[in-house]
């Protein structure tokens, strides 16, 4: 199957850095969010603390939806409602996973043991249609692998050194790497050809609504009360966050992500949403002092190392490279 126009091409891969650029705002959003809990519900567990700040923001995108488009939202078609279930549930488990592995491992381990979905591609399809992808996609896996570890701070050396013991995988690792599967499922999932017409906007709005159920479900199922569900919808800067969560990092990215991405390949697009942290870090040098004033939390800006230039220049390397000749579709 041929690949789409250049053209087309182009703009596919441009409307998903749009994505990744959206998705990177959500990490200091998200950020602030935890602080505000913490702040607002110092009672509340961090179970509570870590849906809290995903279930709002589902529910919210399906309301604007259903605003927008009352009468057409729920007119999907049967293959709609499945692909948007299917998509909503792979979702859910990963952010799921990730969120509950934070509490069991480092942020830096998380995020290189998440971006794995980028090697499981390549991996999975070749093995699948017994198709070798060719010697560039591997050289960007291994771009991409070494550009992550680096941004994560991930020293094999160090970790070799310190002993066999040191190197079991713990909870917080085995979790990461299955919520690293569920979104390899979610990126796959988009590619499937027995989906092949299904309309964006109705899987967008099937996915917001079965993930929004899911984690509305577990908030009253982990909340220490009934006024922890309200209380936050107080605070001018924890409403401010979450429509800013809503409107960019949920409407805006995943609706770019569903109509785009059927256009690439899946091993395009793994490689290209490992540029999500570094939009995310290249945030956090200055939307931290912004957010503490607004927010009257004390969340201090990052600063630039040569571990967000070096594996930052070797994700965009892979991604340059893999654009150079874009795979054919698989």
């Amino acid at each position: 199957m041929k690949h789409p126009p250049a053209a087309e091409h182009l703009r596919a891969v441009t409307m998903l850095l749009l994505a990744n650029f959206f998705w990177g705002l959500s990490f200091p959003l998200i950020k602030v969010l935890v602080l505000l809990h913490a702040k607002l519900l110092p009672e509340a567990g961090t179970w509570f603390s870590a849906i809290y700040t995903v279930a709002p923001r589902f529910l919210l995108a399906v309301a604007i939806m259903l605003a927008l488009r009352p009468r057409d939202c729920w007119r999907a078609s049967a293959r709609e409602w499945r692909q948007g279930v299917i998509l909503g549930l792979f979702a859910a488990a990963g952010m799921l996973l990730q969120n509950d592995a934070l509490q069991f491992t480092a942020a830096s381990t998380s995020a290189f043991l998440t971006q794995f979905y980028a090697i499981l591609i390549p991996v999975w399809i070749a093995l699948r249609a017994r198709h070798n992808p060719g010697a560039r996609v591997w050289i960007c896996c291994v771009l991409v692998f070494a550009g992550v570890a680096i941004l994560s701070r991930f020293n094999p050396l160090d970790q070799l050194r310190a002993g066999w013991r040191e190197l079991t995988l713990g909870r917080g690792e085995w979790e990461t790497l299955l919520s690293s599967l569920f979104f390899m499922g979610q990126i796959l999932t988009l590619e499937r050809k027995d989906f092949a017409g299904n309309r964006p906007e109705k899987i967008t709005f099937v996915m917001f609504a079965t993930e929004a159920a899911i984690f509305w479900v577990l908030a009253g199922a982990t909340a220490p009360g009934a006024d922890a569900l309200l209380l936050p919808w107080t605070s001018p800067a924890w409403l401010g966050c979450t429509v800013l969560l809503t409107v960019f990092c949920t409407l805006g990215a995943f609706s770019l992500m569903n109509a785009w991405q059927p256009k690439i390949t899946a091993t395009e697009a793994g490689i290209i949403y490992c540029i999500e942290p570094i939009f995310g870090s290249a945030m956090a040098l200055f939307l931290p002092a912004i957010f503490s004033v607004w927010a009257g939390i004390n969340y201090p800006n990052e600063t630039a190392t040569w571990t967000l230039l070096v594996g930052g220049g070797l994700v965009t390397l892979a991604n340059v490279l893999l654009q150079l000749k874009p795979p054919v579709k698989e």
